[in-house]
């Protein structure tokens, strides 16, 4: 394999050469303002409404939303929130590669026959089943997508 390929991203503050340990608070305060930014742009490219948004999120406050929303600097994230946040970032990866536009932002709503869904759409699914049954969409992706 090529040596660029193996290149870890360079993002001023941030190492990426290891998992970041999400139990540190500092850890959680470096990746939170872009966390939110990230999230915020994909619940837009989904055209998920606030309800749907906040699920993701594991149910937060409407106040704590527009808080981020409106002023992600200096917000700090708990664990749940940032590992949420990861899972619907791969799972927006996974999507667009799998399926490419415009398909990649429409799937998430979508009513799906799948066993995993049983005629539900994605987003209802994960907001039932919280973080493990996002953790379930990414894997089923990841695997569709051939685990790359």
């Amino acid at each position: 394999m090529h040596a660029a390929a193996l290149a870890v991203p360079n993002v001023a503050g941030y190492s990426f050469d290891q998992a970041p340990d999400l139990s540190d608070a500092e850890e959680r305060r470096k990746l939170s303002e872009n966390a939110i930014k990230v999230f915020i742009n994909i619940a837009d490219k989904w055209d998920l409404n606030e309800a749907q948004a906040r699920g993701l999120l594991g149910g937060v406050a409407s106040s704590t939303f527009h808080a981020w929303k409106t002023r992600p600097k200096g917000k700090q994230l708990d664990q749940d929130t940032l590992t949420r946040i990861s899972l619907v970032i791969g799972i927006y990866k996974a999507l667009n590669i799998y399926f490419g536009k415009p398909w990649a932002d429409r799937w998430i709503k979508l009513q799906n026959r799948g066993p995993l869904f049983s005629g539900q759409a994605p987003i209802e699914y994960m907001i039932r089943h919280g973080q493990p049954g996002m953790a379930e969409v990414r894997r089923m992706l990841d695997a569709w997508r051939g685990g790359r």
